[in-house]
């Protein structure tokens, strides 16, 4: 998720200089091999009192704290004459420059090597910038612009890109903090392709930008399938946002050095996936296609709980099923309508994701808005002591998914034209054309106005304050598609099992309710024996289940638990398998209901 972006804003690209000197960064690349970049910030006219600096500890789009001062190191200070001034570290993250004269300037090292949407990384390939995990920052002067001089390898052949506004030779500017740490920034030697999308008098230049290997013919092929989702998803609400400078580009990085992640911003969306565009792997355009859609949902139609992003806490919000599920799920939507993917295609993924929620334990604990309320601990966060995240947490991304496919099939059964396209444009025109951000309630409201307030009522009351299952059955045989729920035919263990040391031991918390759950059985659990006969590396643990089980069968395990040995009594359970086909001889109606939702929104 990413910052607001008020109209105070565009005032200061016309006005900045009323706000106070430029805070100055110059970035330099003398030891790339090493993933080093040093770093000058200037402050000037800051008055006397001290100057408090610091790094963030969260990044817009995470959630949970990265504290990203730990990648700094030789922190210096001087004045206007090159004098030394006293640097106060305050706390892990902050420094204090004291006794100054109204000018500091601060010179720090970066170490940077993991490429993703969170962090920064620089090696001989390219500079991956994630801003707050690369600038240091005053609080008090977050209001002034920021400007950046990039003296980049004279031998490595970088340019720059980034939706900062393009100064001169070399200098790019942010109207503010905010707008800078929404800012990612690509420096290597790039492909570009671009094309101009108009929509009702707006016109802008969609650029992408490909660091990585890729033949023509494939970057060509994946350029159009691009194009495409953009068009696509312009359909969804109707209209553009009012992407600033006119542009709006992807920054990809497809290649073997990066992590893979995706990360969107207000102008822009950070795209890494170590596998380069020759293996032509589907997941690079869904990356793609969902964070171009957080265009509209999450960067201008913005949950209140995420507005202003803290920089200095962890960032917690009640809305993530929303903003990441309703997301997630049109990603898929958006690439049957595109025909990126077969009707068979999509419904196998939603088919994926609805198992994935409605047999997880983590349903009877938590509501969808409290599964939001976990993302600080789950969003990439790190820590060293076990969980049971197994039986406790279903992803806001899959869980809201489904709960968007749940309103859109509910809304198209209520045979009034509705859809939850509709129902989307009518939230971007309440929230997102004005950039006013919305709480839940507003949400609610909205879908009362579209549709009833009854079905509102019963709506949030049902599946987002609460964790009921919506009845999916009807709403499929509506569009033409078959809704079943079939127990499987070879018996489901519930744990995870894999070969440590020749011996298989339990690496998962069973689920709950499942086999291995209800016979006691524990993480860290080892198998010696099933049934009497004795567990080697030589067999798969699954396999053996397989051909030797059935559901409702029962046998006897020896396990070895903290240097003991111990006979456990398991009963094999089926597993249940929401499974979703298309019907052939559907009624003409259901299937042109299906043909609306399915087809693309784009006039051939």
């Amino acid at each position: 998720m990413k910052l607001t972006f008020i109209l105070g804003v565009i005032l200061g690209w016309l006005f900045y200089p009323c706000l106070g000197q430029n805070i100055e960064y110059n970035v330099s690349f003398e030891k790339v091999v090493h993933h080093i970049a040093d770093i000058e910030v200037v402050f000037k006219d800051i008055g006397k009192e001290p100057l408090v600096t610091r790094m963030s500890r969260s990044s817009p789009g995470r959630y949970a704290l990265h504290e990203f001062a730990k990648n700094v190191y030789d922190v210096s200070a001087s004045d206007q004459n090159g004098n030394d001034l006293n640097i106060q570290k305050k706390d892990p993250y902050q420094w204090e420059v004291i006794n100054h004269k109204g000018y500091v300037k601060i010179h720090y090292k970066l170490f940077a090597n993991r490429g993703d949407g969170t962090y920064s990384q620089i090696d001989e390939t390219h500079g991956h910038l994630n801003s707050p995990a690369t600038f240091m920052y005053a609080p008090d002067f977050k209001a002034r612009p920021h400007q950046i001089t990039f003296n980049l390898p004279p031998n490595l052949d970088w340019r720059v890109a980034t939706q900062l506004k393009h100064i001169g030779d070399g200098v790019y500017r942010a109207p503010d903090l905010d707008y800078l740490m929404d800012s990612p920034i690509e420096l290597s030697n790039y492909q570009l392709k671009e094309f101009v999308l108009k929509h009702d008098r707006k016109k802008y230049k969609i650029q992408f930008v490909l660091h990585g290997e890729a033949e023509a013919e494939d970057f060509n092929d994946y350029f159009e399938k691009v194009q495409k989702i953009v068009r696509e998803e312009v359909r969804v609400f109707g209209d553009l946002p009012d992407f600033d400078f006119k542009r709006y580009t992807f920054l990809a990085c497809y290649a073997p050095n990066v992590n893979g992640d995706g990360m969107e911003h207000r102008n822009s969306t950070i795209l890494t996936e170590s596998q380069d565009l020759n293996s032509k792997p589907l997941n690079h355009i869904a990356t793609a296609a969902h964070e171009f859609f957080h265009s509209w949902n999450v960067e201008r139609i913005r949950p209140k709980s995420l507005d202003p992003f803290d920089f200095e806490e962890a960032n917690m919000s009640d809305a993530l099923w929303f903003a990441e599920g309703f997301t997630n799920y049109y990603t898929n939507l958006i690439l049957c309508r595109t025909g990126l993917i077969s009707e068979e295609n999509y419904l196998k993924r939603v088919e994926i994701e609805l198992n994935a929620v409605w047999n997880a334990p983590g349903i009877n604990h938590r509501s969808p808005i409290e599964m939001s309320y976990q993302a600080p601990f789950v969003d990439a966060a790190r820590s060293v002591d076990p969980v049971n995240r197994e039986n406790t947490f279903v992803s806001y991304y899959t869980y809201g998914s489904v709960l968007g496919l749940a309103l859109d099939l509910a809304l198209r059964n209520m045979n009034n034209d509705l859809t939850l396209d509709g129902y989307m444009q009518l939230i971007w025109q309440k929230y997102g054309i004005p950039t006013q951000a919305y709480e839940l309630s507003d949400l609610r409201t909205t879908l009362a106005q579209y549709a009833s307030a009854d079905f509102a009522d019963f709506f949030f009351e049902s599946f987002i304050y609460n964790a009921q299952q919506p009845n999916y059955q009807k709403g499929f045989e509506n569009v033409g598609i078959s809704y079943e729920i079939q127990n499987s035919t070879t018996p489901f263990f519930g744990a995870m099992v894999s070969t440590i040391g020749e011996k298989f031991t339990l690496v998962s918390n069973p689920l709950e309710g499942t086999s291995s759950y209800q016979a006691g059985l524990s993480y860290g659990d080892v198998i010696l024996e099933i049934g009497g006969e004795k567990m080697g590396s030589e067999t798969s643990f699954d396999a053996f289940i397989r051909s030797h089980y059935l559901p409702g069968q029962a046998t006897n395990l020896v396990i070895e638990r903290h240097g003991k040995t111990k006979l456990v009594h398991l009963e094999f359970k089926p597993y249940p398998q929401i499974i979703l086909k298309l019907l052939p001889h559907a009624p003409a109606k259901s299937q042109f209901l299906r043909r609306k939702w399915l087809d693309s929104k784009i006039s051939k």
